[in-house]
């Protein structure tokens, strides 16, 4: 198994990246957005993904998305076959498409909000740190991608300053985010456990 970085020859295997995309989704119960299979290609085009194959076969995927002009950036669309899950695929896709983003976008804060304690400590392996979601890029077509997530009100409720989701900040410039760490899972349960304690009580009353 190979994982490279995707172009234009890979484009064959856009519906099957979004296809498996959507049924990972609605396993989770989970509010992912929908991808195209014309958004997939463009980002193969432009050298802003990276794609895991077993000879011909689709194995995963992630891909680069930009903000605020290039001043931050994140890794999306993480996706593994169910075939391929539970051999640490994904781990290594994440790596891979961190160190792309670093590659193409040195002077880029990388960033992420998620509720996926797995994807967490990753995270936090490499270099990101827990932040407030002041902290991560302003441009609102980003927040705007959280619409089709089901616990997108908790987020229009708080004026998009924190929801059950976790922001974690990779920047370039910061002497901590050099400092790659591993944290126990349990911290990130307790920190998940907390917030939908806050959120879900409000919702019952």
């Amino acid at each position: 198994m190979e994982i490279v970085i995707a172009n234009s020859s890979h484009s064959i295997y856009a519906e099957t990246i979004c296809e498996t995309i959507l049924l990972a989704a609605q396993v989770r119960g989970t509010g992912i957005a929908k991808r195209n299979p014309a958004y997939v290609i463009s980002k193969m085009e432009q050298g802003n993904a990276v794609i895991a194959l077993d000879g011909e076969k689709f194995v995963g995927f992630c891909y680069i998305e930009a903000w605020s002009h290039g001043k931050f950036v994140a890794n999306s669309g993480l996706i593994v076959h169910p075939d391929y899950r539970g051999k640490g695929i994904a781990k290594r896709i994440k790596k891979k498409i961190f160190e792309h983003s670093r590659t193409k976008f040195p002077k880029a804060k990388v960033f992420s909000i998620t509720t996926g304690l797995a994807v967490m400590k990753l995270n936090s392996e490499l270099g990101y740190k827990p932040v407030t979601f002041s902290e991560l890029t302003e441009d609102q077509s980003f927040w705007n991608g959280c619409q089709t997530c089901k616990n997108f009100d908790v987020l229009k409720r708080t004026q998009q300053k924190m929801c059950l989701c976790t922001g974690m900040l990779y920047d370039p410039n910061s002497s901590e985010s050099k400092q790659k760490t591993k944290v126990k899972a349990k911290v990130f349960q307790r920190l998940k456990s907390i917030k939908q304690t806050l959120f879900l009580k409000k919702d019952k009353k």
